[in-house]
This record gives C-alpha cells, structure tokens and sequence, in this order.
C-alpha cells in the first residue's frame, strides 16, 4: 500500500484538504450544499471539473447520492469528513458530487455503468471516472474500514488511482468497454408494429406470478410498492370482473397500509419494505411514492367501495398537506429523511413499549399495544426494543382481548394515536427536503386532483391547481423551455438552471390535461397543447421512434462523461418512464385534439418498446397502462350542466376505475360558448338537449357520441356496456 502511495504522488499534485469549506458553498441542491464543509475539494458536476481533471491529469471520482439517503450520509461522516480519507482524494483525484435528484440523466447513466461494472447499482454511487468522464470502477457504499466483506475506501482509492497512472492502456481499455455496454443497454431496440392486448395480458400475468399470497405485493423481500402494475391490475379486475385480480388488489394494498411501512400516526408510506410481511421499511418517505399509491387507493375506492381505501388516501393528503406542502406559494416539496441523524434508524417513527407507555393510560396502552404490535421486543436490529407500528389483529379481536366493546376499543385507539402523534412531534424531525421538482410535482398534482374529484376534497383540488400555477409561471416559458426545478430547499438559485428532461414535460403535460377536465378552463388544456409540441420537438426520435431523457438540442455541458449517451426510459425506476407517460399524454391529446399526428407519435413510441415491454414485467406498469389506453376506444363522459343533478351523474360517472375513461363536468355556458378542444366542439354544442334547459350527461367517444341521457341509473348501464 505504501508503494502506491508513493509511485501515485509521483503523478499528482498534492493539494491540502480545504480548510474553509468547498466549491459545494455556491451549490442550490440542499444535498450538495450538505457536503461544502467537507474536507473533501468537491466540484459541483460541469465542464471546469472535467478541464481540471485533464489539466491535472487525474481521475475523478464520482460520488451520486440524495438527501434522503440514509448509506449516503454514513458514508460522508466516515470517509468524506476524515481527514486522512479527505487527503488522499484530493491529491489524487478531482472530486465531483451529484444530486441524483437533481440530475438525474447524471444518476441514471452512472447506474447503468456499474451495474454493467458489477452487477448492481444504488446510492451512494461511487464511480471512478478518467478525466473525460469515462467509468473504469464503480459501486456504492464502501465502509472507511475493511468490513461488510466490502474492501476499506483509502485502499480502493489508492488502488484506482494507481490503476490510473500505472496501467493506463487497460484502464482506458476497460472504460471503452464500459461505455460500449452503456450505449448498447440504453439504446436497445424492440421494436414490434404489432401492438395489441396480448402484451398488456403478459405483464398482468407476470405480476399475478409474482404475487405473494401469503403477504401480499409481489415478491419477496425488499418488497417495493409497484404503483403503476397496481393501477394495471386494478384495470384489468374491473374490465375482466377477474375475482383472482381483484383480490391481488385488495390484498396487496391492504397489507402495505396494515404494515410499518405505512406511518399509522400521520399517513403517508415510507419507500419501501426491508421484508416480506411489510413490517419494517426504509424510513425515507418520497413525494413520487405518496402521489402514486394515491391514485391506487382512490381508484381502488372508486371500484370496490372500500371505506378503508378512502381513509388512507384521505390520510396520505394529510400528510402531504403538513409536511410536503408550500402552502403559501404552492408546490410539494420533495422528501422527508429517514432519521435526523445517523445515531439512529427510525427513531423518530418507532417505539419502545415505554414510551408508549409514557404517553398513553393503561388502558389506551392495552388497545394500541394489541393493535400496533408494540412489544417489550420489537422490531429494529439496531435497538431491539423498538417497534414499527403495525396491525396483525382486528379491531373485533383487540377489543375481545382487551375486554371492551369495539366502539370503546376505538375511541381508545383514536385517543392513543393522537397522543403518540403529539408525542412524536416534540422529537427531532427528520429533515424535510423542500426542494419542488417538476416531474414529481406533475405527478403529484395529477394524484390530487384525482383524488379531489372522487373523494370531494374541494382543498386538495385548489392546492393541486395552485401548484400547477406556480410551476407554469416560474418554470414553463413560451419558447418550449422547462426548468426541472422550481424552487431549492435553502432558497439558493443555481449558476444556471437545470433543464426540464422527458418525464419533466410529460408529467406537467397530463397535469395539465387533468387540470383542465377538473375546471374546464381552456387555459390549462391549451397549456398542454404547447407542451406536447415543445415535448415531441426536443425529445422525439424521428428515426427510431419513441422519446430520448435528454433534449436533442441541449447544450454542450450534455456531452460530459456518458450523457452522450442517447436513453430512452421504458421502465418505471420507480417513477413512471417517461416514454410510458408521453405516449399517454399524446394520447389523450390527440383524442381531445382530433390531431392524428399526436396518436401516431404515441403509436409509433408504444411500437418502438412492443418487442420488449414484457420483458420488464412488474417495471413496466406505466406502458401497459399507456397500451391499453391505445388498444381502447377512448370513451368520454361529457356532464354538463351546473345543478344538483349534474353533480349527481358526474359522481356516478367516476364509480369504476378504467383507464380508458374520461369524466368531464362542463357549465353548460362553456359548451355554448364552445370553450372546448377540437374534437368536442364537433359534437356537444350541437346536441339538441341543449335547449332542454335540464342537466345531462353524453357518452362520446372520438368525434361520436350516445344518445345523451339524464337519470343516473341509465348512465351507469350505459358506461357498463361501453366499458366491457
């Protein structure tokens, strides 16, 4: 080791580690700026780090990670703090820090590089680069010290860094390859022209696979939620009247919101579940996870009725309301930290049977005790007198159990969760992440506004839309450029901004689209219209079909280290891939539109990805979801009218999730007035019910619509025929 040592410092200029904090002050990204007292000489990512690498002739080393990353935050206070670890990267490497979040056209091509390098990726990520930004070594979390049966951080520092100045014809050699395996991996080709049901009747039958019938989800430990094949599956019971798909649904979303990994005392889901029976979780919990497992709840609700469905969506909001929520401005911030310090593992969301016992009665003890699992031996590896909350046992049996009625277990329990949640909040609080991105914004706008609509939450809608302002007038502009962040958590402002990427346009398209059918206000649909085209000309491939993650026409800085490196997103990691989702945007679009160039694009995009799709199984929810909205006429409830009955045949309208189904609620001035899309103004200002003067509801369907009809109990048999 010491002869590293030496023949590297031949090769390198010694620079002293900084004494007075790094480049990373001048950073926006809160995670970044968590880094700028480090003794460690980091550089934000961009063209000076690379000259300087090359002026210097050393490598780089890459760190990704986030600021809700639990293993990323170990590896800062052990390595990225220590003096000694801090001294030997800065005299043999010119350190880059990235925000995955942020950049995530960074993180995803790096994640490709060494899962192609060793077979697995995640955060930190921890990549070797040459002073082009070529990867020769890659992997994630790597202890100070030998342990994990993982090698100590200084030796592979040394290790590398020799490798760099010593073998330099087979570290270039085995970057080469690298990049040749990146380029392959993202540039793959399944193109098929034979689009139809069998390929969505291949990922439902993937998933039913993958079901655990013990637990529910899919799989075995981690489990992870998988919202889009949870909509996919939802869609094709209700289509079906499959008992065995419905009962997938159901159980699986039941058990994720009986397990730990749901937060039983203030809502929301944390990301995901370390076991099989979703009991212990990671306890980060992510705005992308909450906006898609509420659009499940709700429109399991809307199929199946089931009360408790509506309460955790419910319950999701209010947890997003208070913790996630600018709620003067508008916009949802971006993540909640797993722990407020690395001391811990979930301290703040778990308890030992004596605090419980410190803040509730006896009795509220006995009921929550029984009900949320709360032993004098819990769950947690770290304190094993720490439980997560969760329920095995019916409210029938913890009432039996503890010898009262089920109305009065209840109010005990409702007494006890308020008083742990009081409890809890005098803890210190894991760091909430008030970043406001885009594309997780677009999501989560879409989810309320849903959920507004089905659960009659009139709050959740006017938040949603006044989000969905912000975004459009700080970040959209009329030249077609997105900015991918609205706002940064510590209010600083970036040298330049970030660019909008593929799933940013996407997301803030279909927000759009759903602003527009929950107002009817033109200005939003008109917003979408715009979106798409600035979408298809910055992203699309006009040669191979489907949409690149990066514009076409970005600057020069999307040249550095792999961004070269032409992707195409199909699969959802973990948020829906934006080629899934612009396919489903240009869909809608083209059916409100008339615009048959807009279906064709999304034709030609679920074309390019056919060959393949099934591949990805579970990971390919969104492009199933967007498929059958192809393969399905589009049918469009169109109510309009502005009394009591009205309200009445939009609220039956919803009953029933299917993707292919559009509710639209219109004053019947704006139909007059023919404040409608294209393909709407062909056919509802010209029905003679009109002049009736009475509220109505027309089944359309393209630019044709049913004969319309004005009792509720018709129009649900007409929407049953229609959607089989």
């Amino acid at each position: 080791m010491e002869e590293q040592r030496k023949s590297i410092h031949e090769h390198s200029s010694h620079t002293s580690p900084a004494e007075h904090g790094n480049a990373l002050a001048n950073a926006a990204s809160s995670y970044l700026r968590s880094a700028m007292h480090q003794p460690v000489q980091w550089q934000e990512w961009g063209e000076a780090a690379f000259a300087l690498a090359r002026e210097q002739n050393k490598p780089i080393l890459l760190d990704i990670g986030a600021v809700w990353c639990h293993w990323c935050h170990v590896m800062d206070r052990e390595s990225y703090e220590d003096a000694e670890i801090a001294e030997i990267i800065n005299s043999h490497f010119v350190a880059v820090k990235v925000d995955r979040d942020e950049r995530l056209d960074v993180d995803t091509r790096y994640q490709s590089a060494v899962s192609a390098m060793s077979g697995q990726g995640g955060w930190p990520l921890t990549v070797i680069l040459t002073p082009e930004g070529k990867p020769f070594f890659g992997g994630t979390y790597f202890p100070k010290e030998e342990r994990y049966g993982r090698p100590g951080f200084g030796r592979v520092l040394l290790t590398m860094a020799h490798a760099y100045h010593e073998r330099k014809d087979e570290v270039l050699e085995s970057a080469d390859s690298v990049m040749a395996a990146i380029e392959y991996n993202e540039s793959f080709s399944g193109r098929s022209a034979d689009l139809h049901g069998g390929i969505v009747e291949k990922l439902v039958q993937s998933a039913l696979q993958q079901f655990d019938k013990n637990y529910g989800g899919f799989g075995t430990q981690p489990k992870f939620p998988h919202p889009a094949i949870l909509d996919l599956l939802l869609d094709h019971a209700t289509r079906t009247g499959d008992e065995s798909t419905r009962h997938v649904v159901r159980m699986t979303l039941d058990r994720m919101a009986s397990g730990g990994m749901y937060d039983h005392l203030a809502g929301g889901f944390h990301r995901y579940s370390v076991d099989e029976r979703w009991v212990v979780p990671h306890f980060e919990k992510m705005l992308y996870d909450n906006s898609e497992l509420l659009k499940n709840y709700v429109h399991s609700f809307q199929s199946f009725v089931e009360p408790e469905h509506a309460r955790v969506a419910r319950e999701i909001i209010l947890w997003m309301d208070t913790v996630l929520s600018d709620r003067e401005r508008g916009g949802f911030y971006a993540s909640q930290d797993a722990d407020d310090s690395l001391d811990d593992d979930g301290d703040y969301f778990t308890w030992t049977q004596a605090e419980a016992a410190a803040v509730l009665t006896p009795q509220e003890l006995e009921v929550a005790g029984t009900y949320f699992d709360i032993g004098e031996m819990g769950d947690m590896h770290h304190n094993p007198q720490k439980n997560t909350l969760h329920i095995d046992l019916s409210m029938t049996e913890v009432a039996r159990r503890a010898a009262v009625s089920v109305e009065q277990a209840e109010a005990l329990l409702d007494s006890a969760r308020r008083k742990m949640y009081a409890a809890r909040l005098k803890r210190p609080t894991p760091y909430v992440d008030k970043t406001v991105y885009v594309n997780w914004n677009g999501l989560a706008i879409s989810a309320y506004l849903e959920a507004a609509r089905i659960l009659n939450l009139e709050g959740a809608r006017g938040f949603a839309l006044r989000s969905l302002d912000r975004i459009l007038r700080e970040c959209w502009h009329a030249d077609g450029s997105l900015h991918r962040v609205v706002a940064y958590a510590d209010g600083q402002q970036p040298a330049k901004p970030v660019p909008g990427m593929l799933d940013d346009y996407a997301t803030l398209g279909l927000a759009c689209v759903d602003a527009w059918e929950a107002t009817a206000d033109l200005r939003y649909y008109r917003h979408a219209e715009s979106i798409a085209d600035a979408l298809i000309a910055r992203f699309h491939d006009a040669i191979g079909g489907g949409f690149f993650d990066t514009a076409q026409n970005a600057s020069a800085d999307t040249a550095l280290g792999v961004l070269a490196a032409r992707r195409k997103p199909l699969q959802d990691s973990p948020t829906p891939a934006g080629n899934s989702l612009a396919a489903a945007l240009l869909l809608r679009l083209g059916t409100l539109s008339g615009r048959a160039d807009w279906t064709e694009k999304a034709e030609d995009t679920l074309e390019a990805f056919a060959g393949v799709a099934e591949q990805f199984g579970l990971f390919a929810g969104a492009y199933g979801l967007a498929l059958q909205r192809f393969l399905l006429p589009p049918v469009q409830v169109c109510v309009i009218g502005d009394d009591d009955e009205a309200y009445r045949l939009a609220v039956v309208a919803t009953a029933r999730y299917a993707v292919n189904k559009t509710v639209l609620s219109f004053p019947r001035a704006v139909v007059e007035q023919r404040a409608l899309p294209s393909a709407l103004v062909e056919t509802l200002p010209h029905l003679p019910e009109l002049s009736s003067g009475r509220s109505f509801a027309a089944v359309c369907s393209g630019t044709s619509c049913q004969p319309p009809v004005y009792e509720p109990e018709a129009l649900v048999e007409l929407l049953n025929r229609m959607l089989e």
